[in-house]
């Protein structure tokens, strides 16, 4: 039912109906439209400031999970790292020292994959920092991993080897205890038999007679066996791989030939008098890595405690050497 408006109108002292133009109905209903957008208008831009709408309320959950998560990756990958860098320092200090083998550098270890253009693809998204900061840190942390995978492959090889390096070694005696006569000279400073000067004396002197049996102190293959220069007269090298030869010198007669394979405790000669001699005995020395070394270090495998104590102690006193 329309609403019917009246006035009271004091001329005739009679209520007339109000008739409204259409222009005024128009007017206001303009008016009102436009103050309920200007009401909406407002209404919406404070809902939009401060109220979220479902759809936000759901992405700012998930972006929470996601920063969760990502705490949690990063605190694992920190402990990863961490144990890691444990297994480096063991496999550099312990297992590379027991297989005598060279530490891998830290410029292999920690090698760079050469700027951020390899990030590229990652710029410009949303916490873009955040997520190239964890694809450097997992790259660099996989090749660690397969460096030192690659390393325990090498000390596997080494454990394989293991026993091929000891009984490499030169680790006895090359003239029996049995057949000793004495010590004659250690290594060190000596007296030169023939020069009467201080000379440094780069093996053991073992006096004997002459044809006592020499055996090899490790398994090798003979490098040769001829009569040798400096005044080492008939003598037998070996090389026993691994870093190490040995050298026999002075030989009256040699038991193998160049090319010959032999193992600790074959006879490769016997003791003589040759080159720059001054007394039958064998001239021993032991070669680690092109330097000559103390041959008394070696003697462990066939020597009680007090033997090798009582072999030490005549090695180190200075005595004029045989040759």
């Amino acid at each position: 039912m329309t609403k019917v408006n009246y006035h009271f109108n004091i001329n005739t002292l009679k209520y007339e109906r109000v008739r409204v133009k259409l222009w005024d109905k128009l007017k206001g209903a303009l008016w009102i439209l436009l103050v309920s957008s200007a009401f909406a208008t407002v209404t919406i831009f404070f809902a939009y400031q401060f109220l979220d709408s479902p759809k936000e309320k759901q992405l700012k959950r998930e972006i929470e999970a996601l920063s969760y998560n990502y705490e949690i990756l990063n605190n694992r990958l920190e402990k990863v790292n961490k144990v890691l860098g444990n297994l480096q320092e063991r496999d550099d200090n312990i297992y590379r020292v027991v297989f005598e083998a060279e530490p891998i550098p830290n410029t292999v270890r920690k090698a760079g994959f050469g700027g951020v253009e390899r990030y590229k693809e990652l710029m410009g998204l949303g916490n873009s920092d955040l997520i190239v900061e964890s694809a450097m840190k997992m790259d660099k942390l996989s090749k660690q991993l397969y460096i030192q995978s690659k390393s325990y492959d090498d000390i596997s090889t080494m454990i394989s080897n293991k026993s091929q390096l000891l009984a490499a070694i030169p680790a006895v005696q090359p003239v029996s205890n049995k057949n000793l006569k004495a010590m004659a000279s250690g290594f060190g400073w000596r007296t030169h038999p023939i020069y009467k000067i201080q000379k440094f004396h780069s093996g053991m002197d073992f006096t004997a007679a002459i044809g006592t049996p020499i055996y090899s102190t490790g398994n090798g293959i003979v490098s040769a066996a001829n009569d040798g220069e400096r005044g080492y007269g008939n003598r037998v090298e070996i090389n026993h791989g691994y870093g190490y030869s040995t050298l026999y010198a002075h030989m009256s007669r040699f038991a193998v030939k160049q090319g010959q394979k032999v193992k600790r405790g074959d006879l490769i000669g016997y003791v003589g008098n040759t080159g720059a001699s001054t007394g039958p005995h064998l001239h021993y020395e032991v070669i680690k890595n092109n330097e000559k070394v103390n041959p008394v270090n070696y003697f462990y495998n066939d020597l009680s405690p007090a033997e090798y104590a009582t072999m030490m102690d005549l090695s180190s006193k200075a005595s004029q050497s045989f040759d």
